[in-house]
C-alpha cells in the first residue's frame, strides 16, 4: 500500500496550507531516516517519528488534537465527552485510597480534562488526592495542561516515578505506542516497514528478525497458526511499558483504559488486516503514510500481553472488563439521577453503548499489595478471557 504525500482523499477534510507545509517537513524527516538506515525502517520507527519527533511529530507539535471537528480536533476521548467519566472513575480511585496513599500519577494527560475532573470528583466524595503527578512527553501538551490546571496539587514529572505508592492512570495511552507490523506470506514471516518509491513513502516488507519471530511464536502458541495472507501488529513497546510498571509501583494499582481485546479475539483468523487506524478531523482511515504528522495513528491493545507483562514483573491482575461494565459498577447510573439533562444522557450513551465506546474500550487493573475485590469489576469481570 503506497501513499503519496498529499494524495487525494475525497472523503477527508482538506488540510490548510500551513498544515501541508508541516507535513512536508515531517515527511522529509522520515525520508532522511530511511536513507540513513539503508532504504528501509520498521513501522514502529516510522510511527515514533510521525507521532513523537521533537517539534515535528503529531503529539510534539502545536496542532490541536483533542476536541470536536468544529474546533479543529481529530478525535475526542472519554474525559472530553463528559465529566461523568471522571466522576465514575473517582469512585474506584476513592476505594483504592482506602488502602494506599491518596496520590495519583497520570500518563499522557491530554488536555488535562481527566485530571481536573478527578480532582474535583474526589474532593466531592470526601476522598481528596493529596498530589497529582502527570508524566507527559509532549512539551506542547504539557503547557496546555499547565494553563488548564491551576490546582496546587498538580505537578509534572520528567520520568515515571520509582517506588510509587498510590494509583497510576493511563487512559488511551497504550494504543498510541509504536507497533511492529507483520504479515504471513507463503509460509514466510515478513515485517512490514516503510521505504521510498520514486521519492514517496511506501510500505515494503523484509524477513522478520529474531525478536519479531519470537513474539509471533508466542502469539501462535496461544491462538494457533495464523493463515497465509494474515497481517497484524505487535505492541512490543506497550509490553515493555507495562513490565516497567512493576518498577514504578511499590504499592497500589494501575488502571489502563484503552481500545483492545484479549489475545484470542485480537488475533482471530478473520481479523486479517489488524487494527491499525488513523484519525484526521474525526474521520477514520487506514493509510498511516498519508499526511505524516497530521494524523493520529493507533493500534488496539493486546490485553493478554499487558496482563502477562505486568505479572512478569511481580504485579497482580486485579480485574479486566469493558468500559461499560466498569462505569456502571462505579455508579454511572447514580450520577445520572443527579444530572438528568439530555446532554448527560447522550454522553452516558456514548460511554457505555456497545455501538460506541462501551464494548471496544476495556479497563485492566494491575497492582501490588492491594486487596480486592475492586468496585469497578464487581460485575462483568472478564479476567478469565485473558
Amino acid at each position: 500500500m503506497a501513499a503519496a504525500m498529499h494524495s487525494a482523499r475525497p472523503s477527508m477534510p482538506a488540510a490548510c496550507p500551513e498544515a501541508l507545509a508541516h507535513s512536508d517537513l515531517v515527511a522529509a524527516r522520515v525520508r532522511d531516516e530511511i536513507e540513513a538506515a539503508g532504504g528501509w525502517i520498521g513501522f514502529d520507527r516510522y510511527m515514533e517519528l510521525v507521532l513523537y519527533a521533537p517539534g515535528l511529530g503529531y503529539y510534539a507539535a502545536g496542532a490541536r488534537k483533542f476536541g470536536d471537528a468544529a474546533a479543529g480536533g481529530d478525535f475526542v476521548t472519554a474525559p472530553e465527552i463528559s465529566p461523568l467519566f471522571a466522576h465514575a472513575l473517582a469512585a474506584q480511585i476513592g476505594q483504592l485510597f482506602g488502602q494506599v496513599p491518596p496520590r495519583i500519577v497520570e500518563f499522557g494527560a491530554g488536555t488535562g480534562a481527566l485530571a481536573r475532573g478527578l480532582l474535583a470528583a474526589l474532593d466531592g466524595r470526601g476522598t481528596p488526592a493529596e498530589s497529582y503527578g502527570i508524566v507527559e512527553l509532549s512539551a506542547d501538551l504539557r503547557e496546555r495542561q499547565r494553563a488548564a490546571l491551576g490546582d496546587r496539587r498538580v505537578h509534572w514529572l520528567d520520568a515515571p516515578p520509582r517506588g510509587f505508592a498510590g494509583v497510576i492512570v493511563a487512559n488511551e495511552v497504550l494504543d498510541v505506542m509504536p507497533v511492529r507490523l507483520f504479515a504471513r506470506e507463503q509460509a514466510a514471516l515478513l515485517e512490514r516497514g516503510v521505504a521510498l518509491r520514486d521519492g514517496r513513502l511506501a510500505f515494503a516488507g523484509r524477513p522478520a528478525d529474531a525478536s519479531l519471530a519470537a513474539a509471533l511464536a508466542g502469539i501462535e502458541a496461544d491462538v494457533g497458526a495464523l493463515p497465509d495472507g494474515y497481517g497484524s501488529e505487535v505492541g512490543l513497546v506497550a509490553r515493555g511499558w507495562m513490565r516497567s510498571a512493576g518498577e514504578w509501583l511499590a504499592r497500589g494499582a494501575l488502571l489502563a483504559i484503552d481500545y483492545g481485546f484479549p489475545r484470542r479475539e485480537y488475533y482471530h483468523p478473520q481479523r486479517l488486516m489488524g487494527t491499525l487506524m488513523c484519525h484526521f478531523r474525526h474521520h477514520a482511515h487506514a493509510d498511516p503514510l498519508w499526511l505524516p504528522g497530521l494524523n493520529d495513528i493507533t493500534a488496539h491493545v493486546d490485553f493478554t500481553a499487558m496482563a502477562q507483562a505486568a505479572s512478569d514483573d511481580g504485579l497482580q491482575v486485579l480485574g479486566y472488563t469493558t468500559q461499560a461494565h466498569f462505569l456502571l459498577n462505579c455508579g454511572l447510573l447514580d450520577l445520572l439521577q443527579v444530572d438528568r439533562s439530555p446532554a448527560a444522557a447522550n454522553a452516558a450513551h456514548r460511554l457505555i453503548s456497545e455501538a460506541e465506546m462501551g464494548e471496544l474500550v476495556k479497563v485492566l487493573a494491575v497492582g501490588r499489595a492491594v486487596d480486592g475485590p475492586l468496585l469497578g469489576f464487581a460485575r462483568g469481570d472478564r479476567t478469565h478471557t485473558l
